[in-house]
């Protein structure tokens, strides 16, 4: 069975991005629709914010913006509408209430996504927006009318403007996998490949890791990487290495194992100490073994374990060779863990697709936002920021567009 409907403005995909497009719509005398393949809208940013929810960061904005890597330029002029203060702003307009953590990251004074979501969705059903879940969009038809299956179903669409708002490819289970990228290719719009980012990486562990060292944390780590290092935690995994200190250097890590195949990172077990003052410590414990001056040194547990499976037993007991293996402990990673597991991703719609507006420059009224286009960010509040001030600029576009062509 198939029926059609039309709008002034569709929005394919309920996140973030989509409904900040539909809130630049809405209240305009527009009749606006939300197309969401999942039963309810919003699932990533619930899930985002289930221990804690860190909507930005309260660093400086020329700071803030180098986040974005190679896409900074092209992040940045979305970010000048809609930044860091301008989405802190809007959540107080909504009735929540932000702080500034210690780590300068800034999250709702109730932590939780679940009442912005909520207060938000309210306000845009109050502006006469109307909500269609469990709408899977297949692309268009030969007239231009964007199709939807629910169940057996067909829905057949029309509006004047549509954004999609679709997502990257991880977390499939929450509503993005990707699928979009076909039907854009279909119609000449050119799309970088997805690729993990934010990610864990794969290492098969030695077969004497005992499993307990699985789920180990390694607290106050340091890591580098070419010039790069940084300080952090991470977690020992049965599968590799995951966590917030290793996701930070994931773009790195990932682009050297694409282009050599490998890379290599070194691991800083101790990072307030420094190697001739570890040299000093150990020549003045002859009488101690080894594994009592690690363990006064604070070497323990998943540092100890992480220490074990990335050396030989020969270095670890070479008191001459073991400061300099605790301040570059090397270890070679040869690949990312799969996309749907991401935090995030790169590729996307590219930016040369698309006028200041996020338009599409071969399609007059289609624009896109959120993760679907390319870029990434790392975890820290970036990721949400750039979705909303894409969502924003996108649903601005799409209104100045109805409105200059009636």
């Amino acid at each position: 069975m198939t029926s059609t409907q039309q709008y002034d403005a569709l929005i394919i995909g309920g996140g973030p991005a989509g409904l900040m497009a539909a809130e630049q719509l809405s209240g305009n005398g527009f009749s606006v629709a939300v197309f969401e393949r999942m039963p309810t809208v919003g699932r990533k940013f619930l899930r985002a914010g289930i221990g804690g929810l860190n909507i930005t960061h309260s660093e400086a904005y020329e700071t803030f913006t180098e986040r974005y890597y190679q896409r900074n330029r092209d992040i940045e002029p979305l970010l000048r509408h809609f930044g860091p203060a301008n989405l802190r702003q809007w959540c107080e307009e909504l009735g929540i209430a932000t702080f500034v953590g210690s780590s300068g990251r800034v999250f709702p004074e109730q932590m939780k996504a679940a009442p912005l979501l909520r207060r938000w969705l309210e306000r845009l059903k109050q502006n006469g927006v109307s909500f269609h879940t469990r709408q899977r969009w297949l692309g268009w038809d030969e007239f231009g009318n964007a199709v939807f299956e629910n169940r057996a179903n067909l829905l057949k669409v029309s509006a004047d403007v549509t954004v999609l708002a679709l997502g990257g490819g991880s977390w499939r289970s929450l509503g993005s996998d990707g699928a979009w990228q076909a039907l854009l290719h279909a119609r000449g719009i050119r799309c970088a490949p997805l690729r993990p980012s934010n990610c864990g990486f794969n290492y098969p562990w030695p077969a004497h890791m005992p499993s307990a060292s699985f789920g180990s944390p390694l607290k106050h780590i340091g890591l580098s990487l070419g010039g790069w290092q940084r300080c952090g935690d991470a977690l020992i995994s049965r599968y590799g290495i995951e966590g917030g200190l290793i996701y930070a250097a994931s773009h790195l890590l990932r682009d050297a194992i694409e282009q050599h195949g490998a890379c290599t990172v070194y691991w800083d077990l101790l990072p307030d100490r420094s190697t001739s003052e570890l040299t000093s410590i150990i020549n003045a414990r002859k009488g101690d073994s080894v594994g009592n001056i690690l363990r006064k040194l604070g070497v323990a547990d998943g540092k100890l374990a992480l220490l074990k499976a990335l050396s030989e037993k020969r270095q670890m007991l070479n008191r001459r060779q073991l400061p300099a293996l605790i301040k570059a402990l090397p270890q070679t990673f040869h690949s990312t863990r799969p996309l749907d597991e991401a935090i995030s991703t790169a590729g996307g719609v590219c930016f040369s697709e698309l006028d200041d507006t996020l338009m599409c420059h071969q399609y007059p009224g289609l624009f896109c936002a959120g993760e679907m286009l390319d870029w990434e960010a790392p975890t820290g509040g970036y990721l949400l920021t750039a979705c909303f001030a894409s969502g924003m600029a996108a649903g601005c576009g799409a209104r100045n567009f109805l409105q200059a062509n009636r």
